[in-house]
């Protein structure tokens, strides 16, 4: 288990979240849910993909660029259906990840990035983040895995993250 723990936090709102209702069941420590695997990854490279893109970071989150969320919102996604914050993607390795290095990269970024939500806090501003002294290491944490990820799905890694209403249609279910 991670030391820390995003569901412990307050969330902050935004006017745009792709935040969902209650958490799912759960068997044997994992949680049941009816959400298919490419939703999960799908979540997952969108937050990733925000966290590593200071130019975004700049022009959506700190401008308050509506449609985009906040940094709250990317590290739920990150987090909140993998429960990324309670354990090692390497759990899911075969079914969201291709590969144990995959897994490592998105580790390695999730204990930055959620180090710092609970060094700043949930509600801090987005300066806060973006000013904190180690939101660069996390930035490229979140860089080596998105690009990983993207590029193994055949994306270009530096295309310009999805707005919240894309990612909602790329994540329905058919």
């Amino acid at each position: 288990m991670l030391p820390w723990n995003v569901r412990s936090c307050t969330v902050q709102s935004s006017e745009k979240s792709s935040r969902r209702g209650a958490r799912s069941i759960t068997m044997g420590g994992m949680p049941l849910n009816d959400m298919p695997w490419w939703r999960w990854r799908t979540n997952v490279r969108s937050a990733l993909h925000m966290i590593s893109d200071p130019v975004f970071q700049q022009e959506c989150w700190l401008a308050g660029r509506p449609g985009y969320g906040d940094v709250t919102d990317a590290v739920y996604r990150l987090v909140e259906d993998t429960w990324l914050d309670n354990w090692s993607a390497e759990k899911y390795v075969g079914t969201v990840f291709r590969d144990s290095q995959e897994a490592a990269l998105i580790d390695v970024a999730v204990l930055r990035v959620l180090k710092i939500l609970h060094q700043v806090g949930a509600d801090a501003p987005v300066s806060a983040y973006l000013e904190h002294h180690g939101w660069p290491e996390a930035v490229r944490a979140a860089r080596e895995a998105h690009v990983r990820l993207a590029t193994a799905d055949g994306e270009d890694p530096d295309a310009p993250p999805r707005s919240l209403d894309v990612l909602a249609i790329y994540t329905r279910t058919a």
